[in-house]
């Protein structure tokens, strides 16, 4: 049925009286669909205010509300602006390093014989007929021998081996040649003019082990020239995965240090000396960080061991993204060791249960400087990297659920006229 024909009419003489009478000289179908608008908007409104719209997280606003302390005092995470002061203090912050702890510890140069080594000891004797050589045969050509090699044997608890005539000789913290002597001098009233060559068949005390992500794990018997860790870690046949995702650790007397195998290659001081007793673990780990809201893509991003900074990073999840992006709310999410975080110069959030400080960095990529910034903020192994979005973003959100409401309200309006 068609709208009333009196309706202009009605109208125009409910002008003078005001908006309010204007609507409702309105037909009733029309007012109700009005109405279906009006609600509509509102139910948008309110939608947006309470961040009830559909979102890959929280926007720069939130962020910065959230970083406030709570109606308990409670702060949750510390919310850092970075500038040239935080990056410079960062820059400062000491990297572990093996040439720092262990560096001082030179080669060993002599290696004395340790418990469980195995050791082998030949005499000989200026000539025949004495205790450790045979009698003259007449009817051979030449003379008897002139040695004897007593069987290898493990060094004990008292560390001592048994040379016979000799009785119990200490060799434990003796080099060879140390040992070789003290054999001639019990020897040199009972044996013929003795000489004596000792040998360790199997080198226990004076070895590093190296386990992990190697072809072959074993005890390394260090050499007397001196080995560092890459040479342990080639003798024990090399590493299984790439340089860049794997890391080493160095135990030694109660310490332990972990680096990244390509710091090794590519500083050269990093390659320590190893000692007797050391351990070398090798583990694989691929180095990833997280990228979310308004990049080019969102996911879980490897990248090198030795560190990328945040515009590298940026880059490789495509950029931010430019119909969505806020450029002034780029986070980066870690947890920070408190020392480290002390020396940025910021209060501590309360810290509950971590050990660690949560902080949210935030660089505002709108300034041009934020740039050189990027350029020099370090990424870190498991860093979240979130850029919110626009808030010109989130009305197009509400936007478009506003234009469905019309939408439905309009099919409503023209159903219910026809209707009548």
């Amino acid at each position: 049925m068609a709208l009333d024909r009196n309706a202009p009419g009605l109208a125009a003489s409910a002008m003078e009286a005001g908006h309010g009478a204007y609507v409702r000289a309105l037909p009733s179908v029309l007012r109700k669909g009005i109405g279906l608008v009006v609600s509509a908007s509102m139910a948008v409104s309110s939608l947006a205010a309470c961040s009830g719209l559909p979102a890959s997280g929280p926007t720069t606003a939130e962020v910065t509300a959230a970083s406030k302390p709570t109606s308990t005092g409670e702060t949750r995470f510390a919310l850092i602006d970075v500038d040239p002061n935080v990056v410079a203090k960062m820059e400062k912050w000491s990297a572990v390093s093996l040439m720092g702890t262990f560096g001082k510890q030179g080669a060993v140069s002599t290696q004395a014989i340790g418990q469980g080594d195995y050791v082998q000891v030949t005499i000989w004797e200026a000539a025949s007929g004495g205790l450790f050589s045979a009698p003259t045969n007449a009817q051979l050509t030449g003379s008897g021998s002139r040695t004897a090699t007593i069987p290898e044997q493990v060094v004990g608890p008292d560390g001592a081996i048994t040379v016979p005539y000799a009785g119990r000789v200490r060799v434990i913290g003796r080099t060879p040649q140390q040992v070789e002597e003290a054999v001639v001098a019990a020897l040199q009233t009972k044996a013929i003019e003795p000489q004596a060559l000792v040998t360790v068949t199997k080198n226990i005390a004076n070895t590093v082990t190296v386990v992990g992500e190697v072809t072959g794990g074993a005890r390394v018997p260090l050499t007397t020239r001196g080995d560092r860790i890459l040479d342990v870690i080639a003798t024990a046949g090399g590493t299984k995965a790439a340089a860049h995702e794997t890391f080493v650790t160095l135990v030694r007397g109660g310490q332990s240090v972990r680096i990244p195998m390509q710091a090794l290659l590519t500083s050269p001081t990093e390659n320590v000396f190893v000692r007797p007793g050391d351990v070398i673990s090798v583990a694989k780990e691929p180095q990833t960080f997280t990228s979310a809201g308004a990049t080019g893509q969102n996911s879980v991003v490897p990248f090198d061991a030795i560190g990328i900074t945040l515009d590298q990073a940026i880059g490789r999840t495509g950029g931010l993204n430019d119909t969505r992006a806020d450029p002034g709310g780029v986070f980066v999410i870690r947890y920070e060791r408190p020392e480290e975080y002390d020396q940025l110069g910021f209060r501590r959030p309360d810290p509950g249960a971590l050990r660690q400080v949560p902080v949210i960095y935030r660089v505002n990529m709108r300034d041009p400087n934020g740039f050189f910034l990027a350029r020099s903020f370090p990424i870190r192994n498991k860093d979240i990297i979130f850029v919110s979005n626009a808030p010109v973003a989130e009305m197009q959100k509400a936007v478009g659920v506003l234009i469905g409401f019309i939408g439905a309200a309009a099919t409503v309006v023209a159903v219910a006229a026809v209707a009548r």
